[in-house]
């Protein structure tokens, strides 16, 4: 079966989603994981949040409305993948939980120590996430141990790969038979590495963008070194997927072709110092790498590693027509607000910031204070 309109443009939807977080909350990790790396005290480690403060949470919103449009559109998809994954991603939502607490804590008690803790839970839960969401995108460009069948007595029985469909209507389904390791290989892991290396540059970008002053200087002298490499192992990486991957390599060429031309050219411009310009076009190579990972799938919601017999069409994931659309009915009310919001939030609070912003008293209670009571008088 081909796929209808609704599920195509429900694919291009979930595709969109993924682009909002992984572009705005790529800087929100790149700063997470430069916290304890550019700051050189508590002030400019404070500087370094603000720059994120009014938008983290916001950004996070792009990843909860990606899942739930994934589970209401393509509820096979979503049970497979996250079921498959389930591990991996509890690792990640623990590690979110780690990131929140450590942004929202960290000036609750004005102690020197306590800061240092939240700020280095902060900082490896910036590195770990980044890498694990990059080893989790490589898995669905490279294909997983995806086999269809019916557990029996706890042991999977497979579908012969030659009678898939009918296996399917008598009730077989998709199931990710290898664990946790399985998703560690040499490509998904280069995937890790090459995501870190970005956001690491988005992060350097982000923040030269948002202060001034020597902060400002620092940052953009990171960004130099680190947009080199990145660019580097996102060309490796890039290549290796499409070629030995993607369904249409000829197809997916085209966005990995304007990743290269948008990633080379904020190259250049950070080299010439020239921030703003870098910065955006960095965000749109981060979209267009999105673009890039989604075009390899063909026809295929999720694909499979042991053989392509296997592989989760979107038409065998999708819900049903009347789903998509009461869905799409409230996707073109609700969507252009939570743009606009967006997009308003970062014209509000455009302006660069200093050092000499952050005041010198630091917020939060006296820790040998915290459980003492004393009797107010009426």
């Amino acid at each position: 079966m081909e796929l209808s309109f609704l599920q195509l443009i429900w694919f291009i939807l979930i595709i969109v989603l993924w682009i909002g977080y992984v572009t705005l909350e790529g800087f929100d990790f790149g700063t997470g994981m430069l916290l304890k790396v550019l700051p050189k005290n508590d002030k400019e480690r404070r500087l370094t949040l603000n720059t994120i403060g009014p938008h983290w949470d916001g950004n996070e919103v792009f990843l909860l409305t990606a899942g739930g449009a994934t589970f209401a559109a393509f509820p096979e998809w979503y049970a497979t993948m996250f079921s498959g994954m389930y591990m991996a991603l509890v690792l990640v939502l623990v590690l979110l939980i780690i990131r929140i607490s450590a942004i929202e804590w960290r000036g609750k008690v004005n102690s020197a120590k306590w800061r240092n803790v939240w700020d280095n839970l902060h900082t490896c839960s910036a590195w770990l996430v980044t890498f694990l969401w990059g080893v989790a995108f490589a898995n669905l460009l490279q294909g997983m141990a995806i086999q269809v069948g019916t557990y029996k007595n706890g042991e999977f029985i497979p579908a012969d790969v030659n009678s898939v469909d009918e296996a399917l209507r008598g009730g077989a389904q998709h199931f990710l038979t290898d664990g946790f390791f399985s998703l560690l290989t040499p490509f998904t892991i280069l995937g890790g590495i090459m995501l870190v290396a970005l956001y690491l540059t988005h992060g350097a970008l982000w923040l030269a963008l948002k202060t001034r002053g020597e902060y400002s200087v620092r940052a953009l002298a990171y960004a130099k070194k680190s947009s080199l490499i990145s660019t580097g192992i996102t060309a490796v990486w890039a290549i290796w997927g499409n070629f030995a991957y993607s369904v249409s390599p000829m197809v997916s060429l085209i966005p990995m072709a304007i990743t290269a031309v948008l990633l080379i050219a904020s190259a250049f411009l950070t080299l010439k110092g020239n921030e703003k310009v870098a910065f955006f076009l960095h965000f749109g190579a981060l979209a267009s790498a999105v673009v890039f990972i989604f075009s390899t799938f063909g026809a295929n919601a999720l694909k499979s590693n042991i053989n392509e017999a296997y592989n989760l069409t979107l038409v065998q994931a999708s819900a049903t027509a009347p789903t998509h659309t009461v869905m799409l009915v409230a996707a073109i009310v609700f969507v252009p607000i939570v743009l606009g919001y967006t997009i308003w939030s970062y014209l509000k609070f455009s302006q660069r910031m200093a050092v000499e912003n952050i005041p010198d008293e630091n917020a939060g209670l006296d820790l040998k204070k915290v459980r003492e009571f004393e009797t107010v008088s009426a």
